[in-house]
């Protein structure tokens, strides 16, 4: 037995992840100790630890990079030990070795096995090396662009370039052809540079429409290694995944004992220690391709807890602190299927844009698994990840813990950052999903079914009008029952996303209102009406629904659905300089030019792109929205930029 015993550890990551790993910790009697940046002073994880220490002050995202100031926080706090999350410096050898230089324990794997397996194209030879099927490709040294190109064409498009470091989608680009590639591989490289501090890729021949799978392992420093199943991270969106299960409806019993015995002799041959996580690509003929591993523990994790019935956090710390892993193979037995949804601040009918801001509401179900860090009034800043909250279940089949997971879905109230709340419930709702035949071309072979409008959008704006009448400092209070009130309709004008709608709404004399729109009418009788929520009936039904009013915007969640209204009544007439026509082009989200890619003089066409802007980790490409001369760009690479601000004029041609 080679101890090595901690009793207070500092959590090198932010939000849910530090809250999450804090849990385990407190309950097995460690102290914890969190970091944060500026942007992070107030937030819930800083609150939530024993102590904070403050690593980072312009740049939030760079914060949690800086490995000096992490180590001299571990010191000044008394932790013994650190534990990296699953984000940032998680895969990080040099970080790793840091904490070993320092005397501190690293709550993960080796510095030598992160560099053998975290490394994507290392990783590849060693199972190439092993015999292990892996996707063809190139991982050679030359990363010169011409080098790049020349190895693509040998491959055979479409390609996949992929960032050697790190995960989660950045530095990943899907190309079809060779015109494509040289713009592919400067923003592949541009956004690993960003999220993980190298740019250096790799080239995979792309496998249509594959399943994405995943392999849960553990081991310890003794030698044993032992897997926990498989998950199936298909959906995706981005190359970033939004729903994962486990077990995966496509990996039969045998399939997942011969991928399992598969990663659990890789890691072993490396005497890997802790968590880490073996991803394949398995194709129709349910053969299987070895991806990469990432050497940490997964977002997805608690999906693998729930048909365990382990904490994988308390596993990693008891490995960490030199205990056996004190399981064998066949100890490892599975219950039921588990779902995770990851809620992100994003517009999903708008290519799933990053949104930042201020959460009006915040309100999660219960009786379901949740991991967030967030609460009413709390500031979504655009400096990270767009996912703010997962949501879990578990049940006794599949049918069962999606059924409960779109139940939590629609009690869910996130006012005032759009998110993807919707497009999450028509994913689980979808029949592809329910059969369990989601690819990972899922998304995009069914995008225009899962963006189809949820409701009727006159049904919508009739009530968000009702909402805003009755909700009115001005307007007579609602008692129930008859009224005196005059008779003569109000006109409300709204915007649900789609432009403006005009809505008279009227209260008749016997407590009932009318509101028309469009030639059509709707009738509403109002049962209750509290602070921040309405039980009404119209057409023979009684529903409810959540609302918040927040200055001349209105929130409702209603039939599962967050709609978001802007209350245009007293607003002066959008002009068309403000609607885009006017050869302006401006930031869509707060966040970093990254890319300028156009030149003062320059002729451009309608729909050409002229700038890039990463926020959230990821870069979103700005176009054009007339054809004329560049006139003017009000922007150099590397400026922070806020929402609206104009960043290149274009002259019409």
């Amino acid at each position: 037995m080679r101890r090595t015993p901690f009793f207070k550890i500092l959590i090198a990551n932010r939000g849910e992840i530090a809250l999450r790993i804090m849990r385990t910790a407190r309950r097995l009697g460690y102290g914890v100790v969190a970091v944060y940046s500026d942007a992070d002073r107030d937030a819930l994880h800083v609150r939530g630890a024993d102590q904070a220490v403050r690593i980072g002050e312009a740049l939030p995202a760079q914060s949690y990079l800086r490995i000096d100031a992490i180590i001299a926080a571990a010191k000044a706090s008394g932790a013994g030990a650190v534990h990296p999350g699953y984000g940032f410096l998680a895969e990080n050898e040099e970080f790793a070795q840091a904490c070993r230089d320092a005397g501190l324990v690293f709550i993960g794997p080796s510095p030598e096995a992160i560099r053998a397996m975290g490394n994507k194209a290392g990783a590849k030879n060693i199972m190439q090396k092993a015999g292990v099927p892996v996707v063809p490709g190139y991982q050679g040294t030359d990363q010169s662009d011409a080098a790049m190109l020349a190895e693509a064409k040998k491959i055979g498009f479409p390609v996949m370039i992929k960032a050697v470091a790190g995960g989660g989608g950045r530095g990943m680009r899907l190309v079809a052809d060779a015109a494509a590639f040289p713009d592919a591989l400067r923003s592949a490289r541009s956004e690993a540079q960003g999220a993980f501090g190298d740019a250096s890729v790799i080239l995979e021949r792309a496998i249509v429409d594959p399943r994405h799978i995943e392999i849960q392992v553990f081991g310890d420093r003794y030698g044993s290694a032992i897997h926990l199943g498989d998950r199936d991270c298909s959906v995706q969106r981005r190359h970033q995944k939004l729903i994962e299960e486990a077990p995966s409806p496509k990996v039969t019993p045998e399939l997942r004992a011969r991928m399992g015995a598969v990663a659990v002799a890789a890691v072993k041959s490396i005497g890997y220690e802790g968590a880490g996580t073996l991803e394949f690509l398995l194709d129709e003929a349910a053969e299987f391709y070895f991806m990469e591993m990432n050497t940490r523990l997964q977002v997805e994790h608690p999906v693998t807890e729930a048909i365990t019935g382990l904490d994988l956090v308390e596993l990693q710390l008891r490995i960490a602190a030199g205990e056996p892993l004190g399981l064998k193979q066949e100890d490892v037995k599975f219950s039921g299927h588990a779902i995770e949804v990851r809620l992100c601040s994003e517009d999903a009918d708008h290519d799933f844009m990053p949104q930042s801001g201020r959460m009006a509401l915040w309100r999660m179900p219960d009786g379901i698994r949740l991991e967030h860090a967030l609460q009413s009034g709390s500031e979504i800043p655009p400096f990270y990840d767009s996912m703010i909250a997962k949501i879990i279940s578990h049940g006794a089949d599949r049918n069962e813990a999606r059924g409960r997971l779109i139940c939590g879905l629609e009690q869910t109230a996130a006012f005032g950052v759009t998110t993807n709340q919707g497009f999450l419930i028509s994913c689980l709702r979808h029949p592809a999903f329910a059969k369990g035949e989601a690819s990972t071309a899922f998304i995009g072979n069914h995008r225009d079914e899962l963006l189809a409008p949820r409701a009727n959008d006159k049904a919508k704006a009739a009530l968000a009008a009702l909402l805003l009448y009755v909700t009115n400092p001005h307007a007579p209070p609602w008692r129930g029952g008859r009224s005196l009130a005059a008779t003569f309709p109000l006109t409300a004008r709204i915007d649900l996303g789609h432009g403006a709608i005009e809505v008279d709404i009227v209260r008749n004399r016997d407590g009932s209102y009318l509101a028309s729109l469009d030639g059509g009418e709707q009738r509403f009788e109002i049962d209750e009406l509290g602070s921040d929520a309405i039980r009404f009936r119209t057409d023979g039904m009684m529903e409810s629904a959540r609302f918040l009013r927040d200055g001349d915007r209105l929130y409702m969640l209603h039939r599962g659905i967050t709609i978001a209204v802007r209350d245009l009544t007293l607003a002066a007439p959008i002009s068309a300089a403000a609607a885009g026509g006017d050869g302006k082009v401006r930031a869509a989200m707060n966040g970093r030019v990254v890319a300028v890619l156009v030149k003062p003089g320059e002729e451009v066409a309608a729909g050409q792109p002229v700038m890039t802007l990463e926020a959230m980790k990821m870069e979103h490409v700005h176009m054009a929205g007339i054809a004329g001369t560049i006139s003017a760009i009000d922007v150099v690479e590397g400026d922070q930029v806020t929402t609206g601000r104009i960043v290149v004029e274009i002259e019409a041609a």
